[in-house]
């Protein structure tokens, strides 16, 4: 049961993922085979090769070059920033598909109790070098939870200085209190960009 054992821990690790359901995960890829595992085995290890971390936004994505599509889209709206958590929240926004400026992977979220870390150094950074380029909003995408509404007030403190030459706003609470960006539809996504605020 060593082996079970060891990558039921392993995959433990992921977010949002349970003892229970990461022991499926083993006895699944037990019942698959050799081969699929192999396969598996090779997609995981080549990962690393293919997808980058885009040197503007943060997000990983592939393709060639430093920055993302998002980033080199000389159409996107360069007066606007939004300040999402992670990858998959940026793509819901997308698909919500209302809207059109550039953005900024924080790569997580502060806890109350002081724990995680986020990219903000990068984000002064990209905030810094966008307003040379016409940047007048940014946008804090935040999920609507208490970690989320934590980060959001240190960003705020973050970003005080620049409040003379930049908007600071947010999504409007068509989300729920406790909802997560990643998983909201697109329609509550649209009302929530529409109806953002000033903060």
């Amino acid at each position: 049961m060593e082996g079970i054992d060891d990558l039921a821990q392993a995959f433990e690790r992921f977010p949002g993922i349970g003892p229970r359901q990461a022991k499926r995960f083993v006895y699944h890829l037990l019942a698959q085979g050799a081969e699929e595992r192999s396969r598996l085995a090779k997609l995981i290890d080549g990962i690393g090769s293919t997808v980058k971390q885009c040197a503007e936004c943060k997000r990983f994505a592939t393709g060639q070059g430093t920055s993302c599509f998002y980033c080199t889209d000389k159409s996107r709206d360069d007066s606007l920033l939004m300040v999402v958590e992670k990858d998959q929240d940026l793509a819901a926004i997308e698909r919500a598909g209302m809207y059109k400026g550039r953005y900024f992977v924080l790569g997580g979220v502060l806890t109350l109790s002081g724990k995680g870390a986020i990219r903000e150094r990068d984000l002064l950074t990209t905030i810094e070098t966008r307003a040379a380029q016409g940047l007048s909003e940014v946008v804090l995408a935040l999920s609507a939870t208490s970690e989320g509404e934590h980060t959001a007030d240190h960003l705020r403190t973050l970003l005080a200085p620049l409040r003379e030459r930049i908007r600071l706003t947010l999504l409007g609470r068509g989300l729920a209190t406790g909802s997560e960006l990643e998983y909201s539809d697109a329609e509550t996504l649209r009302g929530a960009l529409q109806n953002r605020k000033e903060t």
